[in-house]
């Protein structure tokens, strides 16, 4: 059963509150006795016609809109009530409706201009009541603004606000890898989008990083709601360093299954840390696994027989940041000729023909003189995008 009375802690709430309150009625009895005791009569005796029309809009309607629609619909409430008011008091001074809803206006935000002024003693009685209560009103609402921009800069640092946009890329896992592809995305893509989804921060400046953070369980579907996923391109998972490697690919596979869950059409990829969670991680909805560990320790192997200065690791590195690798199915012109003739027919397009796949073999040193199948996909080096 929704209470009699209705608290607030503002003050616009409060004054609509009060004409429509129950408790009028035996606030003004000892003034009349027989309308009002047929009212008192009504309210305690008669609980199902207690609650008003009026009462019951303002507690499923008004009480339910956001502050700042309460905060503009009850100021323009009282002003054009004011400026009704005296139009009727002063319908000299004030020929119009419009001349008293402005007067009020300029009356409660201002000192006034002087152009419309009342003139009678019940006239400036109101102005007086005008300018106490759109003194209150105008302030209050200056300080709602600016407590709730606070608020909202907080939330956003605190990731506690839902992102609204879409075709956005979701990043879930805060770490150095996750910065630096950050890095990567503002350099050649400043205009997308980034959603960061993360459980153990606290809060991310957003100010120092030009992205959304949600600050959750990957995992779980309120989460990703507040990421918008349904409307996401891609989510990139990684794998946070601190516990057991297979803990963590476990956790790896469930948040990939989440997310295929909520967004069927989502590009998932995700970084597995053991080779035998490998498939599972596929299974799971994953449409490109990276398995770091191999990575790196292809590189390790590298580095132990490099007497050079410069790593393997920044040659690749350089190499890189300003070009990619692309998988290109061979062009039907292409099919029975050599691979010759196809790395002249890339390199046309600015494009350099490194190595060929044909099934599940990769041939990265081709003889120029290998003909080329239909079904063959050409590995070709070109400039990012």
């Amino acid at each position: 059963m929704i209470p009699a009375r209705i608290n607030s802690f503002y003050l616009p709430d409060w004054l609509l509150q009060v004409p429509f309150q129950p408790c009028c009625c035996q606030f003004i009895q000892p003034f009349s006795s027989c309308p009002f005791k047929a009212c008192e009569y009504t309210y305690t005796n008669k609980k199902s016609r207690r609650d008003s029309m009026v009462t019951q809009f303002l507690r499923r309607f008004y009480f339910r809109l956001p502050i700042f629609v309460r905060l503009f619909s009850t100021i323009l409430v009282v002003m054009v009530l004011f400026g009704i008011c005296m139009r009727h008091i002063e319908p000299k001074q004030f020929p119009t409706y419009f001349d008293g809803i402005w007067w009020a206006f300029v009356t409660a935000s201002t000192v006034g201009y002087g152009d419309l002024i009342p003139e009678t003693l019940y006239g400036k009685i109101l102005a007086i009541f005008l300018i106490l209560s759109g003194a209150g009103l105008v302030t209050f609402s200056l300080t709602t603004i600016a407590a709730g921009t606070v608020k909202y800069t907080q939330d956003l640092s605190k990731g506690l606000t839902e992102f609204k946009g879409s075709n956005h890329i979701i990043i879930i896992g805060w770490n150095e890898r996750t910065r630096t592809l950050l890095e990567k995305l503002n350099e050649k893509h400043p205009e997308q989008s980034v959603v960061l989804i993360d459980q153990s921060l606290t809060m991310l400046p957003y100010r120092e990083h030009t992205l959304h953070f949600i600050r959750g369980d990957a995992s779980e579907d309120k989460t990703l709601q507040k990421a918008n996923i349904q409307y996401a391109k891609t989510a990139i998972i990684t794998a946070n360093a601190g516990k057991n490697e297979k803990q963590i690919d476990y956790m790896t596979i469930l948040t990939a299954i989440a997310l295929r869950g909520n967004n069927p059409n989502l590009h998932i990829v995700a970084e597995v840390l053991t080779h035998s969670q490998k498939e599972n991680l596929r299974r799971a909805g994953a449409d490109v696994v990276i398995r770091s560990n191999d990575f790196v320790s292809t590189l390790f192997f590298h580095e132990v027989y490099h007497k050079e200065k410069k790593s393997h690791l920044e040659l690749l590195l350089h190499f890189l940041k300003e070009q990619e690798i692309r998988s290109i199915s061979l062009p039907s012109e292409l099919a029975g000729k050599s691979f010759f003739e196809a790395s002249r027919y890339f390199a046309r397009k600015e494009k350099t023909a490194i190595g060929y796949m044909r099934g599940e073999t990769i041939d990265m040193s081709p003889d120029f003189q290998e003909p080329m199948l239909q079904e063959d996909s050409i590995i070709t080096l070109q400039h990012i995008e």
